[in-house]
């Protein structure tokens, strides 16, 4: 049974994760710890992903990415910030999107769009202008989704900051992120996911919900 959401949230059944490297299988092993349904896509054949599915996320399926799009109550991006421009934005029009990609210039490059852009998230908005955008799981090791979760309550519960301009896919992914073991931080609109990127203190460091929200308050003043 999956974790039901808030009296007037989004329901949630089924996480779809494009991406089955380490970022998107260690979000896939979450998900599925948490009762949710967990669908697994790369850019091609679900053939060719299939065994390191099994291996990497036990329980996950292997399905095309427009089947995952098309499945998923929420999709979690976890590709190559680099890649953002090849996925199909039809597929994920009215979709609840999970921003979990940063800028690595070793594997993607300049990327010179981002120049024009307030943020990474930006750009992938500008990519999928039809998606509900949400940037998190971002500023968290692959490794440490294995190790840092803890239940609700949890004095030293790592928290993650949630940033969109849609409030109600804002609320839907808080409630995945606390379902899988991290208390939920709303920063507010996707501007505010500058202060998730690479970089910044946030990215940086290991924060309970009271650090994170006055570092994130810091971060407002300062602007």
């Amino acid at each position: 049974m999956s974790p039901a959401a808030p009296t007037g949230a989004t329901p949630l059944a089924t996480i779809a994760v494009l991406g089955a490297g380490r970022v998107g299988t260690a979000v896939a092993r979450r998900a599925l710890h948490a009762g949710f349904e967990v669908l697994v896509a790369a850019s091609g054949d679900p053939a060719d992903i299939e065994l390191i599915t099994s291996i990497m996320a036990p329980g996950a399926r292997a399905v095309t990415a427009a089947e995952a799009a098309a499945s998923g109550d929420v999709v979690v991006l976890a590709i190559p910030l680099g890649k953002v421009t090849s996925l199909d934005p039809a597929m994920l029009d009215g979709k609840i999107v999970i921003d979990a990609m940063n800028l690595w210039a070793e594997t993607d490059g300049a990327m010179p769009a981002l120049a024009d852009v307030a943020s990474s998230s930006h750009l992938v908005a500008s990519v999928l202008p039809g998606a509900r955008l949400v940037k998190t799981l971002n500023h968290i090791g692959y490794h440490d989704l294995d190790t840092d979760f803890r239940p609700p309550g949890a004095l030293d519960r790592r928290a993650l900051a949630v940033a969109g301009d849609d409030s109600g896919a804002r609320a839907a992914v808080a409630t995945f992120i606390d379902a899988i073991g991290f208390d939920a931080v709303d920063a507010g609109p996707l501007v505010a996911g500058l202060a998730l990127e690479p970089g910044t203190e946030v990215f940086a460091g290991v924060h309970t919900r009271a650090e994170l929200e006055a570092l994130l308050g810091m971060v407002v003043r300062r602007g």
